[in-house]
């Protein structure tokens, strides 16, 4: 039906655009956050000189994301002399386009009445979009998946290939050991994030991240959320710490560490390749911090928000239009992200690097019994509840 098909178009074009306008941002507030654990002045030397007068726009530093795309565009594709043609090619995509596609399962909002959209603030054009929509209702997700958890680790799992094809492609001993590290660390941090999942699969009874989502609306004791993170706290902290290892950053930035393999796997990547690691990096925060705010922060809900409007426990509510309700669930999901993600950004400016055996030791004798643990004590739990 046209229908559908002009409400998923616009579905993926936000989620593209929340992407990759919410990894731009991140590159100036990693820059700012820098600057600031540093002690310094960061991020105000890019500017927009208005023409014909002296007057030079700053704009707090956010026009280096502007510098910086257009730095990689104008860069030589410089590769190196002995290299495998198609696999140093393909690498950066495979790096990249994975993690752009696991949003599609993350709800961002509740349900879409479209003929309910615009009354009654505004009766003309609501009554043309109930002409043309009907009664139909839409899921505020690009894919409604009911294995929604089984699609984001095997489609994750294939940023895998991207980082050991660009290491062995580049024919440079530092980028081979780089992509080994890389892979030896996804796949041991990939086993911890599994378990973390598996225990609130487990809470819920189901994969569906919607449905997950839809769980976490009701209120534990009749006035506190009931979040993922109320339900299973060391699940959240194992996810977190298991996320950002994923993501390659400090304190689990082995992979790609300066002073020992200059970039690691991408030694050899100029221009834009190299801007599709280092893109592919900021959007893979967007979407942990997007799984993150989905599985234990509630997702799009916002406390005591329902349907038709607000319903606080001391019996008042407040009713609010669809559209206002529909933009506050976007708004909350957008903003719960970026807290979120300058969360993971003020971890990396806080802590120190592991040493690579410190790495694997934390991952497989550490963090994932205690995943482990947490699996099988949520398994008895569960038991002897629907036990009775």
């Amino acid at each position: 039906m046209i229908q559908d098909l002009v409400i998923y178009l616009l579905y993926m074009g936000f989620a593209i655009g929340l992407m990759l306008g919410m990894a731009t941002l991140f590159t100036w507030v990693e820059r700012k956050q820098s600057a600031i654990m540093a002690d310094r002045i960061g991020a105000n030397r890019a500017y927009l000189r208005i023409p014909f007068t002296n007057i030079k726009l700053v704009a707090w530093g956010l026009f280096h994301g502007l510098a910086d795309g257009a730095k990689m565009l104008l860069k030589e594709d410089f590769t190196p002399n002995t290299y495998d043609r198609f696999c140093y090619n393909l690498a950066p995509w495979l790096a990249a386009v994975p993690v752009l596609l696991v949003f599609a399962v993350v709800p961002f909002g509740g349900t879409l009445i479209p003929g309910e959209l615009l009354d009654p603030l505004f009766p003309a054009l609501g009554a043309a979009l109930r002409e043309f929509f009907g009664a139909r209702s839409y899921s505020m997700q690009v894919a409604h998946l009911d294995a929604g958890i089984l699609v984001v680790l095997a489609i994750s799992g294939i940023g895998i290939l991207g980082t050991m094809l660009a290491g062995w492609s580049s024919n440079n001993k530092f980028s081979l050991l780089g992509s080994a590290r890389a892979a030896s660390q996804m796949i041991s941090y990939e086993v911890t994030m599994g378990l973390a999942l598996l225990s609130l699969v487990v809470s819920y009874g189901t994969l569906d991240l919607g449905a997950m989502v839809r769980g976490q609306s009701q209120l534990l004791f009749g006035a506190l959320p009931a979040w993922g993170i109320c339900l299973q706290p060391l699940a959240f902290v194992l996810f977190l710490t298991a996320a950002i290892a994923e993501n390659k950053r400090v304190p689990f930035d082995l992979p790609e560490c300066e002073s020992e393999l200059v970039s690691g796997y991408f030694t050899e990547y100029g221009a834009m390749k190299m801007g599709l690691f280092m893109l592919s990096e900021f959007i893979e925060i967007v979407v942990a911090s997007a799984l993150l705010v989905t599985l234990f922060l509630g997702g799009y809900n916002l406390p005591y928000l329902g349907d038709g409007g607000f319903v606080f426990p001391f019996g008042v509510s407040w009713q609010l239009p669809h559209l206002a309700v529909v933009l506050l669930q976007v708004v909350t999901f957008v903003v719960k992200i970026f807290l979120a993600g300058c969360f993971m950004i003020q971890i990396r400016w806080s802590l120190p690097r592991f040493r690579y055996d410190q790495l694997m030791d934390f991952g497989w004798k550490f963090l994932m019994p205690l995943a482990a643990l947490n699996l099988v004590a949520t398994v008895v739990v569960r038991w002897l509840v629907l036990r009775g």
